[in-house]
């Protein structure tokens, strides 16, 4: 399309009000259709990243529910959370879009009127240079915000307490996270944060998942060996992801089992669960024979 306007910018049978007109509107026909596709190839990403999933198993994709949430939420409401998380993804990525669309046309329109941009600029280097600089905290805002939804660290409903350097931590619900800034509302009033301010958060509408191991142990050991046998797992080779943020609890002993409760930073699949008991045991007993 932007060929398009450049043949027209060369074209002198045209007046200099015509053009700019022609490169105005192209521009917005070009934002609006590319924020169609944006969105549609998006949603077509995550729809697949799920589809990709074996029945049975928790989801992996991008766009699964990182953590469950406190209130114990059905399928229905987390494909609605999971769609607000792409819906405002598409968004951020559509209005990057936008920035780089209205940038060409810029370029196009000091072509057209015979204006050097580099001159330009040069000779407004202090307003560039501010420019520059809110530019760079402008950025830095837009990314926090599309890894929030890219992770799952919160969404709108969520429960959070962060510390933004206040006498106290700041504790309210998600209103609404936008493409710079994030608002909140506590009983009193509502705040806005940028987002590259919320960087510390607890989730408190996101529940830590809890497992329950059986492992096999030999005669000599206990769940006390077996909860030691767990921490030195957790974080190795294949259980990188495995962090556990809770003391192990829950042990109770089984004929030549014991069964172990464990909470960890979030759901473990099936492959995790196996390998993590597979390790245990074979450490426990090698530990046995020595």
């Amino acid at each position: 399309m932007f060929e398009a306007l450049l043949s027209l910018v060369t074209d002198s049978s045209l007046s200099t009000p015509l053009v700019l007109a022609v490169i105005a509107l192209a521009t917005i026909v070009t934002n609006r259709m590319t924020r169609l596709v944006i969105r549609r190839v998006i949603r077509r990403l995550a729809r697949r990243s799920l589809l990709a999933n074996r029945p049975g198993t928790p989801p992996t994709g991008l766009w699964r529910a990182r953590s469950s949430r406190v209130d114990g939420e059905n399928g229905e409401t987390s494909e609605q959370r999971r769609r607000q998380r792409v819906d405002a993804a598409a968004r951020m990525v559509s209005h990057l879009a936008a920035l780089l669309t209205w940038i060409v046309a810029v370029i196009v329109t000091f072509h057209v009127l015979d204006v050097d941009p580099a001159f330009f600029l040069s000779s407004a280097g202090f307003i560039g240079a501010g420019l520059a600089i809110g530019g760079q905290h402008k950025v830095n805002d837009y990314l926090t915000g599309l890894s929030v939804h890219f992770e799952d660290r919160y969404g709108v409903g969520d429960e959070i307490v962060v510390d933004v350097g206040w006498a106290e931590p700041v504790r309210g619900f998600v209103d609404h996270v936008g493409l710079f800034s994030t608002r909140l509302r506590d009983p009193r009033s509502t705040l806005h944060f940028p987002n590259h301010a919320l960087t510390s958060v607890r989730n408190l509408s996101q529940e830590a998942a809890a497992s329950t191991l059986r492992l096999r142990v030999p005669a000599s050991s206990d769940a006390g060996d077996a909860a030691a046998s767990l921490r030195g797992l957790a974080g190795t080779d294949g259980l990188t992801d495995v962090v556990f943020v809770g003391d192990l609890e829950g042990y109770q002993s089984v004929t030549g089992e014991v069964e172990v409760d464990v909470v960890t930073s979030r759901a473990l699949d099936a492959r995790e669960r196996e390998r993590l008991i597979e390790r245990a045991e074979r450490e426990l007993f090698d530990n046995a024979d020595r």
